[in-house]
């Protein structure tokens, strides 16, 4: 088995014109290894990614019923995009320290502005929090959905997080957030 300083990270899914960015707060071990983003089969990503509204025109596009981990590149096509907060593969994101966190913000903040995706979903408030922070210097309570900050022209929008060992939310719960998400692409899309 490789260690963890040997697993490649997963590279950046980003073009210019998405409507989304997913950010998570970096790849698992897992998935580097796997070489596709969420692809522990306990994440929830892509069970709740399939059946929300979000997805729906890339899976028909797709002729998929259910989209899975090595469709990550394919859903460039379709205004969806991949990329992490740090890309440092680790076994849990606890294990990130802070200097390394506050480097890749400014890292996120250069591709997203480059970039420009109308949307930069992250994943989970603990990873958002530090965002938030470096964005704003304050450190109000976080709600999940559309946040007040934005990163250059992209927008932001928390959902909770997907992971199987740190989901608080429901497989529907976490579902809904990827509609709320598509209600905003939408309105969006119609300006």
């Amino acid at each position: 088995m490789r260690s963890v300083e040997a697993v490649a990270s997963l590279p950046d899914l980003l073009r210019d014109g998405l409507d989304v960015a997913f950010v998570g707060i970096n790849p698992s071990v897992f998935s580097a290894t796997r070489g596709h983003y969420f692809a522990r089969p306990t994440n929830r990503f892509w069970p709740a990614f399939s059946r929300s509204r979000l997805s729906r025109r890339a899976r028909q596009a797709m002729r998929l019923a259910v989209l899975a981990p090595e469709h990550d590149r394919a859903l460039l096509d379709h205004g969806f995009g991949f990329t992490d907060l740090v890309k440092r593969p680790t076994a849990r994101a606890a294990q990130l320290p802070q200097q390394e966190l506050d480097d890749g913000i400014i890292e996120l903040a250069a591709k997203l502005e480059r970039h420009r995706p109308r949307i930069a979903c992250f994943h989970g408030i603990t990873g958002y929090r530090r965002v938030h922070f470096s964005l704003t210097g304050e450190a109000p309570p976080i709600a999940l959905g559309l946040q007040q900050t934005q990163i250059g022209a992209t927008r932001l929008f928390l959902v909770p997080n997907p992971s199987g060992a740190n989901a608080h939310a429901t497989p529907a719960e976490q579902t809904n957030w990827y509609d709320r998400l598509a209600e905003l692409v939408e309105s969006l899309q119609r300006r």
